[in-house]
């Protein structure tokens, strides 16, 4: 439960660094947090690296289970590893509440265009 209880910790944070840093910051520190997890010689996120970088951002409570289903979880692409864009696409999945703004600014966009369409 000690991994769980971390990860869920990790994810009320996204909402408030979205705050803080708004939509570049945000994207710039997961790119960041990208870089600290990744391999450095294959330019993704193994198993492996995740395993070894972990503790880095306080992931150290995480089993080897939890690793392998969170990289196959974010796996779009289905090679066993996290590119950047997949990173970050799964940092946004794993927090409701910021899943659940990004449907409000789509929404909101979506509107204004409708507006400046003349709809």
């Amino acid at each position: 439960m000690e991994g769980i209880s971390k990860k869920a910790g990790f994810e009320d944070l996204l909402p408030v660094m979205a705050d803080k840093l708004g939509g570049e910051g945000l994207i710039r520190e997961l790119c960041n947090g990208f870089e600290v997890l990744m391999d450095k010689a294959k330019g993704v996120i193994t198993i492996e690296s995740l395993k070894r970088n972990s503790a880095l951002l306080g992931l150290q409570g995480l089993s080897d289970d939890e690793l392998v289903s969170m990289v196959q979880e974010g796996d779009l692409d289905g090679d066993g590893a996290l590119n950047e864009m997949e990173f970050c696409v799964l940092m946004f999945r794993l927090s409701p509440k910021l899943m659940e703004e990004s449907q409000f600014w789509l929404e909101e966009a979506l509107e204004e265009e409708l507006k400046n369409a003349g709809f």
